[in-house]
């Protein structure tokens, strides 16, 4: 069966970002029937903080890497940190076999607390998946603190730039 596999850049739980990965997993998986599956780098730890090579990645870590190379579908999410995607989040598709991701589509989104921050990510963001030659959404949704409801949860019009984002994913082929 296809998966739609999500990656929260994120190295706590819970958090914002998770969050945002898992909805557009879930809204992913319902338009496709793909199983849904999330990880956060704080799985892959502490092995991913202490590899080098691919060859010496262990369990998790090689789990969390075959999901990615394998999946149907793409949702990788990072909180912003100095204008960019997380250092570990960078790590762990270090490690991305490179003709993996070809054609694979890709939706990229990231949290943060200030809207300036917003392009900067999403060109880093467009930059690593270039590389990959993977099929990325044309949206991108970066998603502020106020975007989220006090339990944490995406509010109405985040779910809404979520369902916007995947449905406009469909129409363009992607799903």
């Amino acid at each position: 069966m296809k998966t739609v596999v999500g990656i929260s850049g994120n190295v706590s739980r819970p958090s914002k970002t998770r969050t945002l990965v898992s909805s557009i997993v879930e809204t992913v998986s319902t338009r496709t029937g793909f199983a849904p599956s999330c990880f956060d780098i704080i799985d892959a730890q502490p092995e991913l903080g202490t590899s080098l090579y691919r060859g010496n990645t262990p369990g998790p870590l090689t789990e969390i890497l075959i999901a990615i190379e394998t999946c149907g579908f793409l949702v990788v999410g990072s909180p912003t940190y100095k204008a960019s995607f997380t250092g570990l989040l960078k790590h762990l598709f270090d490690f991305v076999d490179m003709k993996s991701l070809k054609d694979r589509p890709v939706i990229v989104c990231a949290t943060g607390k200030a809207v300036a921050h917003g392009p900067k990510v999403e060109q880093h963001f467009r930059m690593l998946f270039e590389f990959f030659d993977a099929r990325v959404a044309p949206q991108f949704i970066f998603a502020l603190d106020e975007d989220f409801v006090e339990d944490g949860r995406p509010g109405d019009a985040l779910l809404q730039r979520i369902q916007e984002q995947v449905s406009n994913a469909e129409k363009i082929g992607l799903i």
